[in-house]
């Protein structure tokens, strides 16, 4: 009785120090993995900050109004120039009468 008394003690003896070393190894494991993990999410959100750093430019030039269109030249000033250009012999009669009835329509 006292060989398997002994042989029972040691079996308890090994079975709990590989249950020690196994939750030991457990739980540095998990340790590793949570700090690869937060690593990694770091990374993710450096990566997201500068990717919408990088198009904010992008958005405030849309963001700005058209520049304004040049004020358009009043009627009188525009049946000048086209004047002009008839007697400079660059408009035809005709080509002049059709601007003309452009410009008053």
């Amino acid at each position: 009785m006292p060989g398997l008394l002994r042989g029972v003690a040691r079996t308890a003896v090994v079975a709990g120090t590989a249950t020690a070393v196994s939750g030991r190894v457990q739980r540095r494991q998990a340790a590793k993995f949570a700090d690869r993990d937060a690593h990694t999410a770091a990374d993710r959100s450096r990566a997201y900050e500068q990717d919408i750093a990088a198009q904010e430019p992008e958005y405030a030039d849309a963001a700005e109004p058209p520049a304004a269109p040049e004020p358009a030249k009043d009627m009188i000033t525009q049946l000048r120039e086209l004047a002009a250009l008839k007697e400079d012999g660059i408009l035809t009669e005709e080509e002049f009468a059709a601007q003309k009835a452009r410009l008053l329509a």
